[in-house]
């Protein structure tokens, strides 16, 4: 059984492990294992990363049909899916070096289409800035903007007092981490100038009940800042809730054709 509960920042994922079958496992710095899976063929890779919460099936709805077109790279973050705990910290910048590491030791080499969900949104956006030279575009799938927890604090105060006590009563210990570290490093990370790069940025039209007034202001305030810190022409709306993979999982397809096409690929 999965209960998932979005408050703009996560979604709280209570599943058992991938749907997808491993194409192997890479060992962790501190001991146990990373799952991850690949498929397919042709440049630019796709590298997929899940929302707070999610194992890599959150993709299984697009994963068949990018991978008739491109190689496409899936994974579970420590403590998610068939991927063991791990001791590290959890904040961003950690998270994408260990997905560069990774990509490495699967002997995946770039360029990386970088497409993520919700706060994997955000890892992949930091990922690009770290390692700019490996990336070839980036898609956002109502992704968390890296000031949404502040901003949350600042501006929606029901929203983040609700999400304080859904951290101390449902999430799993490997979400709690994610949470607490997901501001840290990204004082280290720049946001001028732009990208460079063709960037997609997918926005849901639905919000839930409690959802609306302030915070759903406050998330089209930080859409709008997509576009500074990308350089992304527009905001694609999609109607959709969170979960634009899953509700129109079309729009998640054509948004990685076009930036592979903008791309050169």
């Amino acid at each position: 059984m999965v209960r998932r509960v979005w408050l703009g920042l996560v979604t709280v994922g209570l599943a058992a492990c991938s749907s997808m079958p491993d194409s192997g496992q890479q060992t962790l710095s501190g001991g146990g294992k990373i799952g991850w899976t690949v498929a397919g063929s042709g440049k630019p890779t796709v590298v997929l990363q899940a929302g707070l919460g999610d194992d890599r099936s959150t993709w299984n709805k697009v994963f068949p049909d990018l991978s008739a077109h491109y190689r496409v790279f899936a994974y579970d973050r420590p403590g998610y899916g068939s991927s063991s705990h791990a001791s590290t910290p959890r904040d961003p910048c950690t998270i994408a070096t260990e997905l560069h590491d990774l990509l490495r030791a699967a002997q995946i080499p770039p360029p990386y289409l970088l497409v993520g969900h919700s706060i994997g949104g955000m890892y992949q956006y930091v990922y690009a800035r770290m390692y700019p030279d490996e990336v070839a575009g980036l898609v956002l799938v109502d992704a968390t903007h890296p000031d949404h927890w502040r901003n949350m604090q600042a501006q929606s105060g029901t929203q983040a007092a609700l999400l304080k006590g859904m951290r101390l009563t449902v999430f799993t210990p490997a979400m709690r981490p994610e949470f607490d570290d997901q501001e840290k490093c990204l004082e280290r990370i720049a946001r001028t100038p732009a990208l460079g790069k063709p960037v997609q940025v997918l926005v849901r039209t639905r919000f839930d009940l409690m959802e609306q007034g302030d915070f759903e202001q406050q998330v089209h305030q930080e859409e709008a800042d997509w576009l500074v810190l990308t350089g992304a022409a527009q905001v694609q709306s999609v109607n959709s809730g969170h979960y634009i993979q899953q509700d129109q999982p079309s729009a998640v397809l054509a948004a990685v054709a076009s930036v592979a096409a903008k791309a050169g690929y």
